[in-house]
């Protein structure tokens, strides 16, 4: 009995994995597809408009073209490193979204599945843990293909996002000091419990500053406008990617777009209540109707600021160098450890 129980909630999760695996690919390969409308509106452009309807199969087309196109390794290079660097920069851009509640639960053959991999209780660190890993894709990537430019692209890319990371862990330290835990699951229930449908519960407005920084470190971390930096075409040719091809240059673009929508997830979850729907009684639904419209509201959510990213890109210009260094180290983290000390002295305050 024991192993029949265990055997299927293997099956669920394995079930669970494809479908989430699948989601984020289909997901960031029609992100793409948004941003160049996006651009093509914020510049009054059509945009992609012939590959089938409206422009639909847009996608479909570059990826077809990515992977028609020549597998280049060059000789000078590192081979196994320069294969092992988009894999990897790949493999932890998916990985992130296994401690994601991506909703509540579902009864499917009278059992209670619930919409998230894995429920750790350190749902945060292991997130954290596996961005930081992230790092080591781009790295190993610039220094395999012996090219100096992409060796610059990877040093620069490599010291902004350890420099960002700091700055968006001491946001995040004011968070779960008024939280009290590591997993994203009982954040999204504890914000739940919010008064006006819920929505007096959600975490940006007890956070608005860690909010504020931790979007900024986002777009450092995800190598979004203005902080592209370690790709400058105008400074570095290509960046850390100069010298790959095919879909070896597919898996780092790929990343770079599935990234920007995890992130997109973890603020959802973090301070904007998850896949809670505000003014909704999910009580007086069925389970899987409440479920679906928690996915619904944490896609909506996502929606939002996939656009944002992709509004900032098109509007400001790209930082100088010393700029971006100067904003993280003098700027965000000295306003990270001020909201964290604020965050402490005001529950001590009302503690006491």
């Amino acid at each position: 009995m024991m192993l029949a129980i265990d055997l299927a909630m293997v099956i669920e999760k394995l079930v669970l994995i494809v479908v989430v695996v699948s989601a984020s690919l289909v997901i960031a390969m029609y992100t793409t597809f948004a941003e160049r409308k996006v651009a093509a509106i914020l510049q009054d452009r059509r945009g992609p408009n012939r590959a089938g309807p409206f422009g639909l199969l847009q996608p479909l087309a570059d990826g077809l073209k990515l992977f028609f196109k020549e597998e280049i390794i060059p000789n000078f290079s590192s081979k196994f490193l320069f294969i092992l660097g988009p894999a990897l920069a790949m493999l932890t851009a998916v990985m992130t979204s296994a401690v994601i509640p991506w909703g509540d639960k579902i009864s499917f053959f009278g059992r209670d599945v619930s919409l998230q991999i894995a429920d750790i209780n350190i749902g945060v660190l292991y997130v954290f843990g596996v961005v930081s890993l992230g790092v080591y894709g781009i790295m190993i990537g610039s220094w395999a293909s012996n090219n100096k430019f992409s060796l610059m692209g990877g040093l620069r890319a490599a010291s902004q996002i350890i420099s960002y990371e700091l700055a968006m862990g001491i946001s995040l330290i004011a968070l779960l000091m008024v939280t009290g835990t590591l997993s994203l699951k009982e954040m999204v229930v504890q914000q739940q419990q919010g008064g006006w449908g819920g929505f007096l519960g959600w975490n940006i407005l007890k956070q608005p500053l860690g909010f504020l920084i931790f979007l900024i470190c986002a777009f450092a971390e995800c190598n979004r406008t203005p902080f592209d930096l370690p790709e400058a075409e105008n400074e570095l040719i290509g960046g850390y990617h100069t010298e790959y091809s095919s879909m070896k240059l597919g898996f780092y673009l790929f990343a770079e777009y599935i990234n920007m929508f995890i992130s997109s997830v973890i603020m959802a979850t973090l301070f904007f209540g998850g896949y809670d729907m505000p003014f909704v009684d999910e009580a007086g639904l069925s389970p899987n109707i409440a479920a679906l419209i928690g996915v619904a509201a944490l896609m909506g959510k996502v929606i939002f600021f996939i656009f944002l990213f992709m509004w900032v890109r098109w509007t400001i210009p790209r930082f100088r160098y010393d700029q971006l260094m100067h904003l993280g180290w003098r700027i965000l983290i000295p306003l990270a450890l001020f909201n964290m000390l604020v965050t402490g002295a005001v529950i001590l305050y009302f503690n006491k």
